[in-house]
């Protein structure tokens, strides 16, 4: 049997489409916050990684990141390298230098949050 589809649609029909369209567009607002999550850290951890970089990174490279027993880690210093090198960098340390692995206390999208806001230049620590 074929529809007439100059026949008014049916009231459960109707209320059927209503459910599947805000179905879909659930589904399609889970998918961009998940994409946005996946791509930085919340707010909350993104003060702890500025925590952690002026302290921990600024024992070794200035609390300024201006430099120190290790090198400057400011946008200028750093602007001819990738995020993907800061990245391995910062995750796994330098062979041969003092500069330690921090895998143990990151993740990658902690590691490229922090380089990514190294070639930005890095943010202050807001105070409460």
């Amino acid at each position: 049997m074929r529809p007439d589809i100059l026949q008014p649609l049916s009231p459960g029909w109707v209320a059927a489409c209503r459910q599947a369209t805000v179905g879909a567009l659930c589904l399609l607002a889970g998918g961009a916050w998940s994409q946005a999550s996946d791509t930085e850290p919340s707010p909350a951890r993104q003060q702890t990684l500025i925590h952690i970089v002026r302290q921990d990174c600024g024992s070794c490279h200035g609390m300024r990141l201006k430099g120190g027993l290790g090198p400057a880690l400011t946008p200028e210093a750093l602007a001819d390298r990738p995020v993907a090198a800061l990245v391995s960098t910062i995750l796994q340390g330098r062979s041969g230098t003092p500069m330690p692995g921090w895998q143990g206390m990151l993740d990658e999208q902690d590691a490229r949050w922090i380089a990514q806001q190294l070639l930005r230049g890095f943010p202050e620590v807001k105070q409460p």
